[in-house]
């Protein structure tokens, strides 16, 4: 196996931890509330807290690994979520939970921003879209294992198993990434060429900063699609179970869609079509939910949000030197969790204020829809700019 394919599995296998960890509090949430009494408000607080901290961390983060290596930090990211799973699954009560979830968090957004660098540098120039295709996947596909084994395991075993077992999978991706990976000549970064020579020209910030919007408004309307979307079956006369399998329908559609529209943009070479394509049919469908059979439009949400994931992913590999990547996928990743925690209390504000259960479901698909000028800044910006990378593999 070539050296950026098995650096791809390395990276692909150890991120799902991240997914796996994420999604562990809201399957063991019932045995929570049961044991400790705390409320759904409690519940949510530590769902969102895992991702909280990136709006302030991610930055910072890329700038750690541009300084000290990116395989150090996210070894150093590893380690603290294995920690913050031990540290859950031992906890007595709720505060020291928060605690457990706050360093699992903060080690998680390391992960997230340094491997999405990784992947960058391993494949820029070559199969950037198909590569992050296959990588964004590691995250749905972790939830997916732990909804299938942590709740199962909660129930035999107590609330704290599942903790302590995220704890293990981060432990073992630790291992994983330690003796499997091999750094690419990018990670070699001194801090002798932590300069200013190597800071981020304003021109290529705005445009990191712009695709970091686009990945941050869709992950959000996806938020909000998983979190509003039952609601409005139910109040069309869904039952719970019935409303829930649509939902988790849609979302598997779009772990295979993802994966269908890496191979897609890497064969057609067209992804600016791609994307205008994944847009218009995950906002139009997101828009007709209210008023049609939910059926037809979440499984077109589905597979339209899912195709365009990779060229966005591939978006700051256009623009970003390897010098600039770390603080670059920093300013990525920050607009990305000020999308998933800021946009979802945004749709309930609103469902609030009109009333009815179709607001927040209306305003995820137009956000779907505020991505296409977004792309047109970008590409706009990006003909206009001297601040490119070169067209040879970097």
């Amino acid at each position: 196996m070539e050296g950026r394919w098995l650096a791809l599995v390395v990276l692909t296998v150890a991120r799902a931890s991240l997914g796996f960890q994420f999604q562990s509090v809201g399957s063991v949430a019932p045995l929570l509330i049961r044991d400790l009494g705390v409320s759904y408000a409690d519940i949510g607080f530590l769902i969102g807290l895992y991702m909280l901290p990136g709006v302030v961390l991610a930055l910072p983060g890329g700038m750690l690994g541009q300084r000290f290596g990116d395989k150090r930090i996210v070894i150093l990211g590893l380690v603290l979520m294995a920690a913050g799973g031990a540290l859950a699954g031992v906890a007595p009560g709720y505060p020291q939970l928060v605690a457990g979830r706050v360093l699992s968090g903060t080690g998680a957004i390391l992960l997230n921003v340094l491997m999405s660098k990784m992947v960058t540098d391993w494949f820029a120039g070559r199969e950037i879209v198909l590569a992050m295709a296959v990588f964004v996947n590691s995250f749905p596909i972790g939830i997916g294992i732990a909804s299938l084994s942590l709740g199962r395991l909660g129930q035999n075993a107590g609330w704290a198993a599942p903790m302590l077992t995220t704890g293990l999978v981060a432990l073992a991706g630790l291992l994983l990434v330690m003796f499997a990976y091999r750094p690419h000549a990018n990670d070699r970064i001194s801090a002798a060429r932590a300069t200013s020579a190597t800071r981020l020209p304003g021109c290529v910030a705005v445009m990191a900063c712009i695709a970091g919007m686009i990945w941050g408004i869709i992950n959000g309307a996806f938020g909000i699609m998983l979190g509003f979307a039952p609601l409005l079956l139910i109040s069309e006369g869904y039952s719970v179970g019935r409303a829930g399998l649509l939902v988790g329908i849609a979302t598997w559609l779009l772990v295979l869609s993802v994966q269908a529209g890496g191979i897609i943009a890497q064969r057609w070479k067209h992804p600016n079509v791609l994307m205008l394509a994944g847009m218009m049919v995950a906002g139009c469908a997101m828009l007709a939910l209210p008023t049609a059979t939910p059926t037809a439009p979440l499984i077109a949400m589905g597979l339209g949000m899912g195709l365009p994931v990779g060229v966005i992913m591939s978006l700051p590999s256009e623009v970003l030197r390897p010098e600039h990547r770390g603080t670059g996928m920093g300013l990525f990743y920050t607009w990305l969790y000020i999308g998933q925690a800021g946009l979802p209390p945004i749709a309930g504000w609103l469902q609030d204020m009109v009333g009815g259960s179709a607001a927040s479901i209306y305003f995820a698909g137009g956000l779907f829809l505020v991505t296409l000028p977004l792309l047109g800044a970008f590409r706009l910006m990006q003909a206009h700019s001297i601040q490119l990378l070169p067209t040879r593999p970097a």
